[in-house]
């Protein structure tokens, strides 16, 4: 039996334990599908979707592969029973999120014959959702994109696997097969990958984005709280750094404009929007001025990953950007991590 034939392979019924995470812009159904095509296991970036967009995008998932894949949600949505329902009604195999879900909503989903696998970034995160029933956890370290911790991979991962009894996905620096057996031998039954599966022909992020991408080396990221109120890795832009010297009134000022921009792009209502920030004050523990600013995130992110502008956009991404050079289908990039775990596992046997 290969190596690779590990528990997460058996969990989501992928050929490869190879996960493409679910993100906001990017993470469509083109990459979603050509990624379960391939093998592995894709993510429909759902979050930043209303949910009858969620329903097309599901749909358009199925048009293209009939291989399982998942959907990400946030807790703290409104309409967070109902997006449940829809995942069970059309047998997504797993529903992930960036934040720990309620316990009612991981109750819900999993009554329905859904997978609820959340991305944690301490131990003690991770404990807590083992204890109320997840499947399996997505651990990512300090150097991936997006949201993220202090703790580096390496350290995290073998605390998170000694600590829980679900299987556990390795997030954050992850691009080759090396960096797959390097996983495995922590103890992780898998990988997943952000930025990598981004910086591919499928993925419909315009090409100028990601050519800056490819331009930029291991030290090109910088963690920030200036773009939602909590830590956030991105790529260095001349613009992050005006971010990063703006006084508390200018962030107010800007995430409140980018607030009702937001509620422009999701069709929320103005209650329908208060409610979610009440959810994400209590739910995430977020501050209110955390709440206000969690708003610019998505526009923000919009702006680079649909519309191309690298100058005033903000583009998430792990340090391992500065490792990556190519733009290969998924198809490719499966088939080469592929390749490169089994002859690193082949020279160590």
């Amino acid at each position: 039996m290969s190596a690779l034939r590990t528990p997460l392979v058996e969990l989501l019924g992928c050929e490869y334990p190879i996960v493409q995470t679910g993100m906001g812009w990017v993470s469509g159904p083109e990459l979603t599908a050509a990624t379960s095509a391939a093998g592995g296991f894709g993510i429909l970036g759902a979050a930043t979707m209303t949910l009858e967009e969620m329903k097309a995008a599901i749909a358009a998932v199925r048009r293209r592969t009939s291989k399982p894949f998942g959907v990400n949600l946030r807790t703290d949505q409104p309409d967070i029973v109902e997006r449940c329902g829809v995942l069970a009604g059309e047998g997504v195999r797993v529903a992930s999120f960036a934040m720990a879900p309620r316990a009612d909503v991981i109750a819900r989903l999993r009554d329905g014959g859904v997978l609820v696998i959340p991305s944690i970034g301490a131990k003690r995160h991770a404990e807590k959702v083992a204890a109320m029933g997840v499947d399996a956890v997505l651990v990512q370290g300090g150097e991936g994109g997006g949201h993220t911790g202090s703790i580096p991979t390496t350290l995290l991962l073998p605390q998170v696997v000694d600590a829980v009894d679900v299987p556990v996905i390795a997030a954050g620096g992850f691009f080759d097969g090396r960096g797959l057996v390097a996983a495995l031998a922590y103890g992780a039954a898998g990988i997943a990958m952000g930025t990598r599966f981004l910086l591919t022909s499928d993925c419909t992020v315009p090409d100028a984005v990601k050519r800056f991408y490819l331009s930029k080396g291991v030290t090109d990221t910088v963690v920030t709280t200036k773009v939602d109120g909590v830590p956030h890795r991105v790529l260095r832009t001349s613009f992050v750094e005006r971010l990063e010297r703006g006084g508390a009134v200018g962030d107010l000022v800007r995430a409140a404009r980018h607030g009702l921009e937001f509620r422009k792009l999701s069709g929320l209502g103005l209650g329908e929007m208060l409610r979610e920030g009440r959810a994400m004050h209590k739910t995430r523990e977020l501050s209110w001025d955390q709440v206000v600013m969690a708003a610019s995130t998505p526009v923000l992110l919009r702006k680079a990953m649909v519309e191309g502008d690298t100058r005033y956009g903000v583009m998430a991404s792990g340090q391992v950007v500065g490792m990556i050079h190519d733009l290969p289908s998924c198809a490719d990039l499966i088939a080469r991590i592929v390749r490169e775990a089994e002859e690193v596992l082949s020279r160590l046997g």
